[in-house]
């Protein structure tokens, strides 16, 4: 299970270091796409052939399912980790995802969030635990 929240920063070369307690869950290749809410998501295969699945069976007649499928798929990257536990982040995803320098790598229970930390504070600085316990509510949790 992906659960924590760690910080780390870019190198030069738009590299970010895997945090370790991610990485036998995620495993040495994977998936990271563009995200929800201006973060990127990344997969572990197994998760990404799931999610892959799901879209797959949207209508291709629908416009709203191809720019949900497009949207995931053509942002998609295969990533891998070297020695260092570090992955490259293509340029295009660093800056859908507005990255800078500083980044939030945030565990999701199936996947990882991937935040500019800029962004990471400011969803964060809107949020409040009555918010969040109302929400629950009306979701049924």
């Amino acid at each position: 299970m992906l659960i924590g929240e760690y910080e780390h920063s870019l190198d030069v070369k738009g590299r970010i270091i895997m945090p370790a307690k991610f990485r036998d869950d995620i495993g040495d290749k994977f998936i990271v796409t563009k995200g929800l809410d201006g973060c990127l998501f990344a997969f572990s295969k197994e998760e990404w052939t799931k999610f892959e699945e799901k879209l797959s069976i949207l209508p291709i007649s629908n416009k709203d399912a191809r720019a949900f499928t497009r949207f995931f798929f053509a942002g998609a990257i295969d990533c891998e980790l070297d020695k260092q536990g570090r992955f490259l982040i293509s340029s295009n995803l660093r800056e859908f995802a507005g990255f800078t320098k500083d980044v939030v790598i945030v565990g999701m229970n199936s996947r990882i969030e991937i935040w500019s930390k800029e962004k990471w504070e400011d969803c964060n600085d809107n949020l409040s635990a009555d918010d969040i316990a109302e929400k629950m509510e009306m979701l049924g949790i």
